[in-house]
């Protein structure tokens, strides 16, 4: 062949830029889509587990709530989630409850005391107090932690918000930790003539599930768990002590401890509407083709 007949050969004809960057962008618009589906489907069961768990029902507590309170942090009688407790006493009394709050929980505790019907001989002032496993007193964010009853008031009812329960923290600072926690229900200001009066108290304690939102990267090796429950005294007729465990309390599903949460689902599916993006812009922004060699005009 002569290289005359090499240079008279037609050259192909070029496809047009627009008709090739049309399928990839119906392609990058697909990618995009599907993956907005899924970033949906993933956030959808964070929204569901988002309801507090204290809006329960009071049939769904059971027939097994306890009715009676412990007068210690030793003796605390313990609770579950969503399970109303109740308890009688008397005025000036200390009641005691404890409870599991797990990693990215926010517990939220309400407190309700019926006071004898009829006028007292001055008001008095009620207030709950909430405390983790170490015994640390912990701030409410939000919610009527003291509230004062009136001579004619028969019902007061108190809440306190806690923090959202970290995974990890330092160990100088005073985070809520995974562990057992401390109800204290008594009253601050009480007028002699009324103290021992019989009142009757309802607890409830439900919890936010918070999510990745609140992760953080780390965990404790073991809940902080140090409340005491006597489970039995010992074989009969010995002298052996009570054999003294940690508490049986724990969340329904097990200590998370921090280890999952939704945050890597939102991870993975950023990951991968990255990927599909770098795909996308690639296709839309290359250039055309390798130019012809051959000169232009043969």
């Amino acid at each position: 062949m002569r290289i005359t007949d090499v240079l008279r050969t037609p050259r192909t004809a070029r496809t047009p830029r627009t008709a090739r960057t049309a399928p990839a962008a119906r392609t990058a618009v697909l990618a995009v889509t599907a993956g907005l589906l899924l970033l949906g489907g993933a956030a959808a069961p964070a929204v569901a587990d988002a309801t507090p768990a204290a809006s329960a029902s009071d049939g769904a507590a059971g027939s097994g709530a306890p009715t009676r309170a412990g007068t210690s942090f030793r003796t605390a009688t313990e609770i579950e989630q969503g399970q109303k407790a109740t308890a009688n006493a008397s005025a000036g009394d200390y009641m005691y409850w404890s409870f599991p709050a797990d990693a990215e929980q926010r517990p939220t505790v309400t407190a309700t005391v019926k006071l004898p019907e009829g006028a007292r001989s001055a008001s008095s002032t009620w207030q709950v107090d909430v405390y983790d496993g170490l015994r640390r007193r912990q701030a409410c964010q939000y919610g009527a932690q003291t509230r004062t009853a009136g001579q004619a008031t028969d019902t007061v009812t108190l809440a306190c918000v806690l923090r959202t329960v970290r995974a990890w923290s330092e160990p100088w600072a005073n985070d809520p930790l995974p562990g057992t926690y401390y109800v204290r229900l008594t009253t601050t200001e009480l007028a002699t003539a009324d103290r021992g009066m019989p009142v009757s108290a309802e607890v409830l304690v439900g919890s936010e599930e918070m999510g990745g939102a609140a992760a953080v990267d780390g965990s404790l090796a073991e809940p902080l768990v140090p409340g005491i429950a006597v489970t039995g005294a010992g074989n009969a007729g010995s002298d052996e002590e009570p054999n003294a465990v940690l508490s049986a309390i724990e969340p329904e599903d097990g200590w998370s401890s921090g280890w999952w949460s939704d945050r890597w689902v939102w991870t993975a599916v950023g990951g991968v509407l990255a990927a599909l993006a770098g795909v996308g812009g690639y296709a839309l922004t290359r250039g055309p083709g390798r130019p012809s060699r051959v000169p232009p005009g043969a």
